[in-house]
């Protein structure tokens, strides 16, 4: 496997990761939304990769292949004076878990983090490369 290859591995790892933690950030900033654009409580989104195989390189890479909703209930919150409560005072809120989604987010900036680094050392091994054969 060539060196080059490293790069284009590595940037479609950053590239999934980028849209994980896009995710996530959707999911934090409207885990107490009542109500999504669809008039119902926010279902919380994750995203599903796949490996896509390069058969001429021998390698592979990763690539979102959708984005998915959680299909799991939102809690019931005793709240009778809100305005979206229904007959016995409880409203629905999303399903999004801030402990889940905050692990999800220090696991995606580490994946990415290290895929920066990955690309750092193979332009260093190239460069370094380039520099013996002057």
């Amino acid at each position: 496997m060539s060196l080059f290859n490293v790069f284009k591995i590595s940037g479609s790892a950053m590239s999934a990761q980028s849209m994980r933690l896009n995710t996530v950030a959707s999911n934090l900033a409207n885990a107490d939304s009542v109500v999504s654009s669809d008039g119902k409580p926010y279902q919380s989104k994750q995203v599903v990769f796949k490996a896509v195989q390069d058969a001429a390189n021998k390698s592979s890479t990763v690539e979102v292949e959708r984005v998915i909703e959680d299909t799991k209930p939102g809690k019931m919150v005793y709240d009778p004076k809100h305005p979206m409560a229904n007959a016995d005072g409880y409203i629905t809120m999303p399903n999004v878990n801030v402990t889940e989604e905050m692990v999800n987010m220090i696991s995606a900036s580490r994946a990415y983090q290290n895929n920066v680094e990955t690309m750092n050392a193979a332009k260093t091994m190239l460069l370094k490369t380039l520099n013996i054969g002057q």
